[in-house]
């Protein structure tokens, strides 16, 4: 099986793992809560589940880093400590020392298992506070309460307990072997997530109406003064200055039906109608901005603490708003 760092897994991590924010903090024993040091690293299957926490036991074991069993945490996120269930120092010192990830093979994970796996002694019931139930080793410990483990005043054997190692063909099947290890247990890791309401405000766009804009053809009379001429014929009779006077026969000439005729004209107004431009008229549409205001009734799930004990909520969970 084949492990990877959760930042080299997920690069997005951050924002796609609730709990990315328990790197770095503070690992303690609830044997005696003691602190053992801190989380420097996550280490994830290759389906991403989370297997194992790299811890620094700077606080017991200078500058050594192990394998914290998934299994084995309790993660306290108000108090922002992890809690290494049933771990001793002796179990530390025993812990092969994590330092390339390329090293971590089969075998080296039995080893991991095998010091897990090392029997950790009671306190007698007679000498302890007295409790209701006993807390079996995955159980969480309240932190107000006086320890259910404690280290034994004698060192262990040098060597864990032995216990048979299964083979390396079944490697694929060692975390489904070992749940109490490699399982996370819902009673130590409970998220609770609220919800709320957000307006998320968007437009339709819908019709309100309709304009048609079209030409007809409408007819009226019109009136125009156009000049014309036209010719009469005027006669006049008047006597000549000779009136009276004898003329002589042959000067008189009596001639039947002699007529002078004289062509009279006329204009008469003559009227074309040719089409021009009068007028244009664009047609377009504008786009009117405006801020509509509206209000909704969301809903908002808040959390409800009830204890006996104080508790520091963290701030995490807290909320800060503007209206």
């Amino acid at each position: 099986m084949v492990l990877y760092r959760l930042q080299d897994f997920d690069a997005n991590y951050h924002e796609n793992f609730q709990n990315s924010d328990i790197k770095d903090i503070d690992v303690y024993s609830d044997i005696n809560n003691d602190k053992v040091g801190n989380v420097k690293d996550i280490l994830v299957d290759e389906t991403g589940r989370i297997r194992y926490l790299v811890v620094d036991t700077g606080f017991w074991v200078f500058g050594k880093q192990v394998l914290l069993p998934i299994g084995r945490s309790r993660i306290d996120y108000n108090a922002r400590r992890v809690y290494a269930k049933g771990l001793t120092k002796n179990q530390v010192e025993h812990l092969p020392e994590f330092q390339e990830l390329e090293k971590i093979d089969y075998n080296y994970e039995q080893l991991v298992s095998e010091v897990y796996r090392t029997p950790i002694v009671e306190i007698p019931l007679e000498t302890s506070t007295p409790l209701e139930t006993s807390v079996p080793l995955e159980a969480s410990a309240p932190l107000d309460l006086p320890p259910v483990y404690a280290e034994p005043k004698e060192k262990p054997i040098s060597k864990p307990v032995t216990t048979p190692i299964y083979k390396s063909d079944a490697y694929s099947d060692l975390y489904e072997r070992e749940p109490s290890l490699y399982e996370v247990n819902e009673q130590d890791h409970q998220t609770l997530k609220l919800y709320e309401e957000q307006l998320v405000a968007n437009t339709n766009l819908v019709k309100r109406g309709e304009v048609t804009v079209a030409k007809q053809v409408k007819t009226e009379t019109v009136q125009i003064s156009v000049p014309v001429e036209k010719e009469r014929v005027i006669v006049e009779r008047t006597t000549p200055a000779d009136a009276g006077q004898v003329v002589s026969p042959s000067k008189a000439n009596f001639r039947d039906a002699e007529v002078v005729r004289i062509e009279i004209y006329e204009e008469i107004p003559q009227i074309q109608k040719q089409p021009v431009v009068s007028e244009e008229v664009k047609i377009k549409k504008v786009v009117e901005r405006d801020t509509v205001e509206t209000q909704e009734i969301i809903r908002r799930e808040e959390l409800d603490i009830q204890t006996d004990e104080p508790i520091q909520q963290n701030s995490r969970l807290k909320r800060t708003r503007t209206n």
